[in-house]
């Protein structure tokens, strides 16, 4: 055949790199080329004069020969099976292998002929399986997996698997040509992220753990594995990413952490030792630093080297209650010997635990010299305060006399105010004519001073319970010392008797005080109204002011009755009045209401008085209050 061309074809047949047979219209092999003959196993003898058939597989035969009658009627170049089916071919060996047959018709001198053009796709359909297979477990993996391109601006998500969506939340128009920092939201301020945007800058694989951010916002920590892929050019085409959401292990990984600063940091002692062996497996800083003994030299003790216990016996005997599952703590008070030989006394609480598959007993240990030192403080204590109770018992027995006393007194004090009022307001009624006006206004005046004297009792008496409580609210200013002792001098005008004077004190312009005006003005009021109602008629009060860097003192002198010697030391108690002034209106609450005032604002009040010569009360304050 052809034998003018035959070097010439043949040279062109072994060019081709697929495998060439040519067939007669009888499906008769009439050439093949050497690329065929590998691909099929024959040589070329044995299949030159065959019938096609020995190359297809029998199942196929029958099909085979209608397609063929059909492709010579329509005298087309085609493709086999491309819409339809996979194409298989048979080896010498008898084993079915994938093709891809092109078939071309051409003829010669009017004769028809086939020429079959042969890939042999089975390292192909080999690939494309283990592709499948890669691809099935890409969709299956747990991880998320993402793939970018590298020769792309911003490096965008070109792939990613089912279990990054699931993972993120994010939708696949979301994920798909966008840099993965989507996930970082606006917490991009990591020492991770730096870290991999150097790895990608540099072509590098890189692993790091970061906080990235789910599409409902929720945080989750990524451990994230990228490595670059390139080409043959040694160029970085894509990068492969793994993250693993490893939020669950950070949590345990940081409750573990803090279990362990507890353990380490804990300033009572925990002791971990082997339930069979008893030696010591692990012991804090706080046992290590109580007792003296480094953590190698603990692991070859056991409790027995730092307690009373004799020997391993009559420790058993003690903690074998655990053991035996009767209890599940172990409460004892005992002692512990420090490696210098001293010794303190200790409570302990015993549990039995397991570490691994091993059962281990964990002791925590509290120091209890503070405890055995306070309860030796507290029996001193208690019979210090039976001392005390008693004095007290006796205290309350005096109080509930100055009580008794003060009842009395307060009776006394509202009846006779409402005696004069009730007297004045019955005279009123009968006094109507015009000439009788200065009777009228007498007994108004009487009125109006009673009015005044139960309203400053009651005032004292709310005192009293606002400083009990402690809920006297100070209100500090600045103010004139001038503008306090106009107010009161004022004021204590009105109560003179008959020919009594106050003389005002000197050179008090210029000075101020930073305290609660009205406190002072009380205290002041309070020692000219005793200075008043004490001293007799046709008397003189001075009032003497003077002031340093640090201090105002108030002198206030009269030339009264004075206070007995004998109550002088009682004077600022409550309830408590001289014995000279029985009789004289007055509830004993004034000066103590006073003196605490001067107490809270870090003052002080004292006196000197001689009886039937007078008395002198001083208060000393600061100038600016402590507040």
């Amino acid at each position: 055949m052809f034998k003018q061309d035959q070097e010439i074809f043949n040279i062109l047949l072994e060019s081709i790199s697929q495998g060439v047979i040519i067939v007669d219209e009888h499906q008769t092999i009439i050439e093949v080329n050497k690329y065929a003959t590998k691909i099929f196993g024959y040589s070329q003898k044995e299949l030159i004069g065959q019938h096609l058939n020995i190359l297809i597989p029998k199942q196929y035969h029958t099909n085979h020969t209608s397609h063929f009658k059909s492709f010579i009627k329509d005298g087309k170049r085609r493709e086999m099976g491309k819409q339809t089916m996979d194409i298989y071919g048979v080896k010498k060996s008898g084993s079915s292998f994938p093709v891809k047959i092109e078939l071309n018709p051409f003829y010669i001198y009017r004769k028809l002929y086939t020429m079959a053009l042969i890939n042999d796709l089975s390292a192909k359909k080999k690939i494309k399986k283990k592709l499948l297979l890669k691809k099935k477990a890409l969709k299956s993996a747990s991880n998320g997996i993402i793939i970018t391109d590298a020769l792309k601006a911003d490096n965008p998500i070109i792939y990613f698997n089912p279990a990054f969506q699931k993972l993120t939340g994010y939708s696949k128009e979301e994920i798909l040509h966008k840099n993965c920092r989507f996930l970082q939201k606006d917490d991009k301020q990591q020492k991770a992220i730096t870290k991999l945007k150097n790895a990608v800058n540099n072509g590098k694989s890189c692993r790091a753990t970061l906080r990235n951010y789910k599409k409902d916002g929720t945080l989750f920590w990524n451990d994230l594995q990228i490595t670059p892929i390139k080409n043959k050019k040694g160029v970085v085409t894509h990068f492969i990413g793994i993250l693993n959401d490893i939020t669950r292990t950070k949590s345990i990984e940081e409750e573990r952490n803090h279990l362990a600063n507890i353990f380490n940091e804990s300033l009572n002692e925990i002791h971990v030792f082997d339930a069979k062996t008893l030696k010591f497996i692990n012991v804090n800083y706080g046992a290590q630093k109580s007792l003296g003994y480094t953590l190698d030299e603990f692991i070859n003790m056991t409790p027995i080297d730092i307690t009373p216990f004799k020997n391993e016996v009559e420790l058993r005997k003690t903690i074998d209650v655990l053991q035996k599952k009767n209890i599940e703590k172990l409460e004892l008070e005992t002692v512990h010997y420090r490696k210098d030989g001293t010794k303190y006394p200790v409570k302990t609480h015993l549990q039995l635990s397991k570490l691994g598959d091993r059962d281990v007993y964990v002791a925590i240990i509290l120091d209890i010299t503070e405890q055995k030192k306070h309860t030796n403080e507290l029996e001193e204590t208690v019979a210090k305060r039976t001392e005390e109770l008693k004095a007290a018992l006796a205290a309350e027995k005096e109080l509930n006399e100055l009580k008794t006393k003060f009842l009395s007194l307060v009776s006394h004090e509202f009846k006779t105010p409402l005696s004069g009022i009730l007297t004045s307001t019955i005279l009123l009624s009968k006094y109507t004519q015009e000439d009788q006006q200065h009777k009228r206004d007498k007994h108004i005046k009487t009125i109006t001073d009673e009015v005044h004297h139960l309203n400053n009792i009651l005032t004292d008496f709310l005192s009293i319970e606002r400083l009990d409580k402690g809920k006297y609210n100070y209100k500090f200013s600045t103010f004139k010392v001038s503008k306090v002792i106009n107010e009161v001098i004022y004021n204590a005008n009105m109560l003179l008797k008959e020919g009594q004077h106050i003389n005002y004190p000197s050179n008090i312009d210029e000075l101020s005080l930073h305290q609660d005006e009205k406190v002072i003005e009380l205290a002041l009021s309070n020692l000219l109204q005793n200075a008043i109602k004490y001293s007799d008629e046709n008397t003189v009060i001075d009032i003497n002011v003077t002031q340093t860097k640090d201090t105002t003192v108030f002198k206030i002198k009269d030339y009264g009755i004075g206070i007995p010697l004998k109550d002088q030391k009682n004077i600022f108690n409550r309830y408590f009045r001289a014995e000279n002034v029985l009789l004289t209106q007055g509830t004993g609450i004034g000066l103590n209401i006073v003196k605490d005032h001067l107490n809270n604002l870090k003052g002080e009040i004292y006196f000197e008085s001689i009886e039937n010569k007078g008395s002198t009360f001083t208060i000393e304050i600061p100038n600016i209050a402590d507040q």
